[in-house]
């Protein structure tokens, strides 16, 4: 029988804790770096051979701090949770969602009556589908904080289908970092790692769409195989008691919702119409680029006039389909806005934050009212707030001791002398561990590539494979390190603590990351384009 894992809270001090002591065991040293261009965009990167000693600082009373430290360090991310939280309560008390889950469930029973799709089954279907919508998603643009927001979705869509949080989360976030590691166009990993490896930008395309594509389908077979056990038996499921929560908010039926339009939703309607005549006129045309292509499209007048429509039907219907089309295109003009106009967090938490305030209006409630919800939905996140805000001080920890550049060092002269297939291991198994204390892909890019992309051709291996083994090593344990806000705030808001977190998905990250190691094999023995 398994022993009780300890709280979150408890793992992340004791990992803090961990990490000042190897500030007092490990030599300090550090990387002399400098600032180059790469993409049009300045980066700061290692100077090769720059490797020095530094005076030691162990950390000792820093550990109090570590918490203040995190939260300055992730402020944005921290931020956001919390206005995403509020803007989404004050959604939720219209019970637009409910009422979309609802009409969901309602369409998707209808093609029941196909045989091909009763025959894969209609919720295998929807899954299968939400996974491959999130994996492309990180694959192109490289989602990852922007997931947060979706996450709040389709967790309760996922427990009104019959299963659990974990699947909900899976089909959104983990999706999403699946995609991440198998990424054919991700400008922020595949984009910045071949532009320090002097490699032609996306190069490779073919064969990293083949390993995005087994990668995909090996989360679509998991997924499916969990969710069907769960559909079956649903006491089976580690969240069965902690998912008490998601379903006792959707304990009431249909017929129990108020569908009506009032007068406030059409007020609304016209001055979102208002708002985005402005924006039409102000971003006529919007750039998207895919690699070194770009496309040119009047996205944002073409989507603003499909929102015209689309709303007017749907508050033929009630405040309920309206606030949902409200939703449907914030989350259209957010992929616009992502794509083609460079949008994050401030961005993405604006139109979530409009979005919240107007559908609070359009429900017909006072200012007061909006408020008060909005408050509760930023209190549900506290908790998750401070788990991002403590694995923030964990890199504090770990820089302010300069513990991460010896590890750093002694983890790349680890390869030596070896063989070619060695050499790449090791070059994964790098990645993979440095990515437990530093997730950001951007920043892990320009402190290893510098050194990797070198190192490739003295030993014989392309530098494509370099940059493949830094991009499953920088995908993978994203989804399990508690240095990653991203991670803690998704769990935070489907509500799944870590510790259960840890002990479902260590054996899916182990079959990954044997995969990953499979899929290197063909860049050094095969040739392939672009390799």
């Amino acid at each position: 029988m398994l022993k009780r894992i300890p709280h979150t809270y408890t793992i992340i001090c004791s990992v803090i804790l961990f990490c000042a002591i190897l500030s007092w065991i490990v030599p300090a040293g550090e990387y002399n770096r400098q600032k180059i261009l790469v993409e049009g965009k300045e980066r700061t990167v290692i100077v090769d051979h720059s490797f020095h000693a530094v005076d030691k600082t162990p950390q000792t009373w820093q550990v109090f701090s570590a918490l203040l430290n995190g939260f300055e360090k992730q402020a944005g991310i921290i931020a956001f949770l919390l206005i995403i939280g509020g803007a989404f309560q004050v959604m939720n008390s219209s019970r637009a969602i409910d009422a979309g889950i609802f009409s969901f469930l309602s369409v998707t029973r209808r093609f029941e009556k196909y045989r091909l799709i009763r025959w894969l089954g209609v919720d295998n279907v929807v899954i299968s589908s939400v996974i491959i919508l999130f994996s492309t998603f990180g694959a192109v643009f490289g989602m990852s904080e922007e997931t947060l927001a979706f996450v709040i979705i389709i967790v309760p869509l996922a427990i009104s289908m019959g299963y659990d949080s974990i699947v909900g989360l899976c089909m959104v976030y983990v999706a999403a970092h699946i995609g991440f590691s198998g990424a054919v166009l991700n400008p922020f990993t595949i984009g910045i790692a071949q532009g320090l490896s002097d490699i032609p930008l996306f190069s490779g395309f073919e064969y990293r769409l083949v390993c995005w594509f087994i990668l995909t389908s090996l989360l679509i077979f998991i997924v499916l195989r969990y969710a069907a056990r769960i559909k079956h038996h649903p006491e089976k499921s580690p969240m069965y008691k902690a998912d008490a929560y998601w379903r006792n908010k959707g304990e009431y039926t249909a017929a129990q919702l108020n569908y009506k339009t009032t007068t406030s939703a059409w007020v609304v309607y016209f001055l979102i119409l208002i708002a985005l005549a402005l924006f039409s006129y102000f971003y006529p045309v919007s750039v998207f680029k895919l690699g070194e292509h770009s496309v040119n499209a009047y996205a944002v007048p073409f989507c603003s006039i499909l929102f015209v429509l689309f709303a007017w039907f749907g508050l033929r219907k009630s405040n309920h389909f309206f606030i949902l089309t409200l939703l449907a295109f914030t989350v259209v003009f957010l992929i616009i806005g992502v794509m083609a106009h460079g949008w994050y967090l401030a961005e993405i938490s604006a139109i979530f934050l409009a979005m919240g305030i107007l559908a609070g209006f359009a429900n017909n409630q006072k200012t007061d009212g909006i408020i008060k919800e909005f408050l509760t939905g930023a209190k549900d996140m506290l908790s998750a707030a401070i788990v991002v805000g403590l694995a923030g001080g964990i890199i504090q920890i770990l820089q302010d001791g300069h513990v991460i550049d010896p590890i750093l060092h002694s983890l790349a002269s680890l390869m030596g002398e070896t063989g070619k297939l060695v050499s790449l291991s090791v070059m994964y198994l790098i990645q993979t561990l440095i990515n437990l204390i530093i997730p950001s892909g951007s920043a892990k890019a320009a402190l290893t590539m510098p050194i990797m992309a070198p190192f490739s051709d003295v030993i014989g291996i392309s530098r494509q494979a370099t940059v493949m083994a830094f991009q499953f090593g920088d995908g993978f344990t994203n989804m399990i390190t508690p240095t990653s806000a991203i991670l803690m705030g998704a769990l935070g808001i489907a509500r799944i603590p870590y510790e259960i977190w840890i002990r479902w998905f260590w054996r899916i990250l182990v079959c990954f990351i044997i995969l990953g190691m499979l899929l290197l094999i063909p860049t050094i023995y095969i040739p392939l384009n672009g390799f």
